[in-house]
């Protein structure tokens, strides 16, 4: 059973979200600030996150990039009544794995985060994918790059994985959402474009200054070998 924090100073919604994702297989709890927060995360790491985009003593994406700093493998899905444009762009920039504008439906954040905790299993992959200068462990989230070490994201390293199976193949967006996402991409989804943005500037062009990760227009993205 999947243990999650929510973090959402909307007492009656968090009510309303533990009755109902108890219903799906979850034991939720909730934090109404983000001091209360980071005591609850600084005792007991959840399976993941449902962190609001404003709380009354900051602001969440400040805890994202703390959460993102301490906890780099956590699930973390995003869940905002603001819903701006950019305010998606900045929680998947600075390393939301999903964002959710409220009011949402239940079932959307139950399959959202079904998604995210799946693709954080243990896969049978394997222990270390090379090529080039470029070194990926999937069990620790790291790459290396000419021995200098970066910690990807879940998706960011998801996405990696994807790309590096088939080196120099594109792989189409609907399908690298699917392996990396967990879900397939709705209309004006940008998730999965943020996420190879991410990506693209943690690892940097090659060498040779050629981009590791191309974008081919109605084709999708590949990893250029």
């Amino acid at each position: 059973m999947s243990e999650l924090l929510l973090i959402d100073d909307d007492q009656e919604l968090c009510e309303l979200l533990v009755s109902w994702l108890a219903q799906e297989g979850f034991v939720a709890h909730a934090c109404h600030d983000g001091r209360s927060a980071r005591a609850a995360l600084a005792e007991h790491q959840p399976s993941a996150v449902v962190l609001d985009v404003m709380l009354p003593d900051g602001s969440g994406l400040d805890l994202l990039k703390q959460l993102r700093s301490e906890h780099p493998d956590l699930p973390v899905l995003m869940l905002s009544g603001r819903g701006e444009p950019l305010d998606r762009i900045l929680g998947l920039e600075l390393g939301a794995d999903d964002y959710l504008a409220k009011p949402c439906d239940p079932r959307e954040l139950t399959a959202r985060l079904k998604a995210v905790l799946r693709r954080s299993q243990p896969a049978s992959a394997p222990t270390q994918l090379e090529l080039g200068d470029l070194c990926y462990s999937p069990a620790r989230g790291v790459a290396s790059i000419g021995g200098h070490e970066v910690t990807l994201t879940l998706s960011e390293g998801r996405i990696l994985e994807a790309l590096l199976s088939q080196p120099g193949e594109p792989l189409e967006k609907q399908a690298l959402a699917q392996l990396s996402l967990g879900r397939k991409l709705t209309l004006y989804d940008r998730s999965l474009d943020m996420h190879v943005s991410n990506l693209r500037r943690k690892l940097g062009p090659h060498p040779d200054g050629r981009q590791r990760i191309v974008a081919l227009r109605s084709r999708g993205y590949l990893y250029a070998s």
